[in-house]
């Protein structure tokens, strides 16, 4: 099952606060929406000066991952069915060569690295800026919460402002270095940044999971 639609409204108007959307903005299921727009919330107050906006990690998360499969996800974040990407075995051009880092315990491959989670970190790279988004006291990279606020904080390092292009796009550039992705990305961000959708503060979700963390 995925998340219900938002009922789009030309300028935004009559848009129910969250957490109660019932439906798709442009696309972005409501589950997956609220963890852009907490992650946002806690990088304004961690770090202002990063102007970051929930249309960024709107665009990326759509590019990476379709909105976590159209918001497949329990209530607590986790995927329902994790998101890998293919082994970083260098068969593919333009493709990495790395070999595991996480004893396969993201990727499920104790050979290769792959990318992992609706935000698609890398294990080397997660256990830099993994987060708890969730507040359940374990960084996950499957966790919708969690991968939120790990690109945000990966977005906002080394002092960059994404409130100017040049800021925006060295960001992305990080994220992933390819001027076809960086043009992608920019396209959805600048489509997002029309929706007219809020961002209030709300508390965290609830901590609650039908399966086990994985160890």
């Amino acid at each position: 099952p995925t998340a219900p639609l938002i009922t789009p409204t030309p300028t935004g108007v009559g848009i129910p606060p969250y957490p109660t959307y019932t439906g798709y903005q442009f696309g972005i299921p409501a589950n997956v929406l609220v963890a852009y727009q907490r992650a946002t919330t806690t990088m304004q107050v961690r770090d202002s000066g990063c102007h970051l906006s929930w249309p960024i990690l709107a665009g990326i998360g759509k590019i990476e991952s379709g909105h976590a499969r159209g918001g497949d996800l329990y209530a607590n974040g986790n995927s329902r069915t994790r998101i890998i990407g293919i082994a970083l075995d260098g068969s593919r051009a333009g493709t990495a060569t790395i070999s595991d880092s996480d004893n396969g315990r993201w990727d499920g491959d104790s050979r290769w690295d792959h990318a992992v989670g609706p935000m698609q970190f890398l294990p080397g790279s997660w256990r830099l800026f993994g987060q708890d988004g969730n507040f359940d006291g374990q960084r996950d990279p499957h966790n919708m919460y969690d991968a939120a606020l790990a690109a945000a904080r990966y977005l906002c390092a080394g002092g960059r402002d994404l409130g100017t292009f040049s800021g925006l796009r060295a960001a992305l550039m990080a994220y992933n270095p390819s001027d076809s992705y960086v043009r992608a990305v920019m396209a959805w961000i600048t489509a997002y940044q029309s929706s007219g959708i809020p961002v209030p503060p709300m508390p965290g979700p609830s901590t609650s999971s039908p399966t086990p963390s994985p160890s």
